[in-house]
């Protein structure tokens, strides 16, 4: 599966991908990677605000919202359709 520079920010509503790498030389990436933003977790974008900061993403049934300089940071592969 590849990455092609897909980030979270890039994902269209009701999209799902799976976090393949992580840039966390920011401290604020830091504290999201504490919420379960790590590799191999699966996301979904659920909405965003008008002009598309923040962004709600969805995981492990709960909802967390990143401004689009944050889901930058997280690389990321579509999951397949069927998974």
């Amino acid at each position: 599966m590849a990455i092609n520079g897909n980030t979270l920010a890039t994902l269209k509503r009701g999209q799902k991908a799976i976090i393949r790498a992580i840039d966390a030389a920011d401290p604020q990436v830091q504290r999201l990677m504490v919420l379960g933003l790590v590799e191999g977790t699966e996301v979904e974008h659920a909405s965003s605000a008008i002009g598309g900061d923040p962004i709600e993403f969805r995981l492990f049934g709960c909802g967390i919202s990143l401004r689009q300089e944050h889901a930058r940071r997280f690389k990321v592969a579509p999951v397949a359709v069927g998974d």
